[in-house]
């Protein structure tokens, strides 16, 4: 058995034991550069002796734990940085370095360690300093601030509200004396005016005082492009995502624009092979047939099937049609190179569009008919016969006959009411307009209000479950010539009751019926009161008689 020794069997040299002085010290991790004659600048800085006293000490609460150094003492409006006193487990060094030469006449550092003491308690500034704003100091809302830290009673009461001279804006060579040399100088360099607002910085401009790791990484699937300027020539580059979901909807223009779209535009052309062809063929022999459809009206001529596919495609009605953002065919579908402003015989497209949002109708949702179409075989030939009828509504709920109402909101075309009394108002070509208008189209205001008011009447008296007579109707229309308010047999229309959308009553009619409802309800109190006034006086006067 050899004697030599093997690495297990190697002694560990331990490090030699060293007393830990109990001497408490507190370190402060102070954000700045601080020289040995720094020091009692940087110690005011925090607050001086006292506070940093108190924030270290044992028994401090928490809101006395809180340091604040301020980088620019004496000015109220600067914002403070936050510190925290948190408890550390450290040990003070002292490291002392001394210089030799040796033999080779080189330069030598020789280090020695000791401990000095420990370090239970640190202060440390890890949150991120608040924007800052420096006002004018010379500004006498500036002076009464700073009065009012040094408690100058009669600087306080001398204060008076300055007179406006409206300088709003100054030079830009122009700065505060407490600004920067370097930021004066940059902001000298830049041109135009700047603005001289007295504005006065609150306590606290941001209350995020962690940085935040927003650990940016980019898109992979990003290419940079180039990009020219048309009229400057330049050119710039910029990032595009290749594989971003690109959408299409219909070209848009507003009532005030010239010109009406002649086609579809390029970026929907190029993906027109996307799009089927049975559908969009279908499509565009219904706008060839008539010029303007709603989306109700143009969806209800389709399957749910198709209907889907529609939707799910996004291709096939921007190759339909165009829409209008405002004005009498606002959310319509119109064919291409038609323009309805300029056609007499558009009139009966004109949408009218008004909502009620007190009487919602509720149908069975899908999971709940599926769930009853599988208990029994009884109540899948119910839900067969529900599914027929439900289906057989929706392809006529854009249509409006005056005895039944298919949906909560009214979104009806001209064209679309076959009430024979609406329809005769409708087709009635007497008073129309010349030119059309944004808001009443080719009919004049007193026509198509004429036609709202029965409308709306029809609509709301079959919610309220009964159809509207035609003797209610020329009612209304007489009262409304008259300049009357509008009532019906049943119960009086409470403006306001209805969420009245665009195509309904204008805000100051509504405003106006209310005014006078309110007055008529007042005047009805007032004499009520007064009734009962002399009407008690009259009996007591019997009685004394007596």
């Amino acid at each position: 058995m050899s004697d030599e020794a093997g690495p297990s069997s190697t002694i560990r040299s331990e490090a030699p034991e060293r007393p830990l002085p109990s001497t408490p010290f507190y370190s402060i991790e102070y954000p700045g550069y601080v020289k040995p004659e720094s020091v009692p600048l940087a110690v005011s800085n925090l607050g001086g002796h006292s506070r940093l006293e108190t924030a270290f000490k044992r028994t401090a609460a928490k809101n006395e734990a809180l340091l604040e150094l301020n980088l620019r003492p004496g000015n109220p409006f600067a914002h403070p940085i936050p510190g925290d006193i948190v408890s550390t487990n450290n040990i003070l060094l002292k490291v002392v370095r001394r210089k030799r030469r040796n033999p080779n006449g080189e330069c030598v550092g020789e280090f020695t360690a000791e401990a000095v003491g420990v370090i239970p308690k640190t202060a440390r500034f890890r949150s991120m300093a608040d924007y800052q704003f420096q006002p004018d100091m010379n500004d006498p809302l500036a002076q009464l601030r700073l009065a009012m830290d040094r408690m100058d009673v009669d600087a306080i009461r001398q204060y008076s509200i300055p007179e406006e001279k409206e300088d709003y804006v100054i030079p830009a060579s122009i700065h505060p004396p407490e600004l920067d040399p370097a930021l004066a100088e940059q902001s000298e360099q830049t041109s135009g005016p700047r603005s001289n607002l007295r504005l006065f910085p609150p306590p606290l401009f941001s209350r995020q005082n962690v940085p935040q790791n927003y650990n940016f990484k980019a898109n992979p699937a990003s290419i940079v492009t180039s990009l020219i300027n048309e009229e400057t020539g330049e050119e710039r580059k910029r990032l595009i995502n290749k594989g971003r979901w690109k959408g299409h909807g219909p070209v848009t223009i507003t009532f005030s624009d010239p010109n009406v779209p002649e086609g579809p535009p390029p970026t929907v052309e190029t993906v027109r092979t996307q799009a089927n062809s049975e559908l969009l063929n279908r499509i565009l022999e219904f706008m060839n047939e008539r010029p303007v459809w709603t989306r109700a009206a143009l969806y209800n001529q389709f399957s749910p099937a198709e209907l889907r596919e529609i939707h799910n495609s996004k291709v096939i009605m921007p190759l339909a049609g165009y829409m209008f953002s405002d004005g009498p065919w606002r959310d319509a579908m119109v064919r291409f190179k038609y323009d309805p402003r300029k056609e007499l015989d558009a009139r009966i497209y004109q949408r009218i569009y008004f909502r009620n949002a007190n009487h919602p109708m509720a149908r069975p949702s899908v999971v709940a008919r599926r769930q009853e179409g599988r208990s029994s075989t009884t109540y899948i030939s119910r839900s067969i016969e529900q599914e027929e009828s439900f289906e057989a509504d929706r392809r006529k709920s854009h249509i409006f006959d005056g005895k039944t109402v298919t949906k909560e909101t009214a979104a009806f075309q001209l064209c679309d009411i076959h009430d024979p009394m609406l329809k005769e108002m409708v087709e009635d070509d007497e008073d129309l307009r010349e030119v059309c208008d944004e808001r009443d189209g080719w009919y004049s205001a007193q026509a198509l209000e004429r036609i709202k008011t029965i409308l709306r009447h029809k609509f709301f008296s079959l919610l309220q479950g009964y159809v509207a007579t035609e003797e209610e109707c020329q009612a209304l229309l007489e009262q409304d010539a008259s300049g009357k308010s509008q009532t019906t047999r049943m119960k009086r229309l409470k403006f306001g009751k209805h969420n009245m959308a665009k195509g309904a009553l204008r805000p100051e009619d509504a405003a106006a019926a209310r005014l006078q409802a309110t007055l008529d309800r007042n005047a009805k109190t007032l004499l009520a009161n007064r009734r009962e006034m002399y009407g008690g006086r009259n009996s007591q006067t019997a009685d004394n008689s007596r």
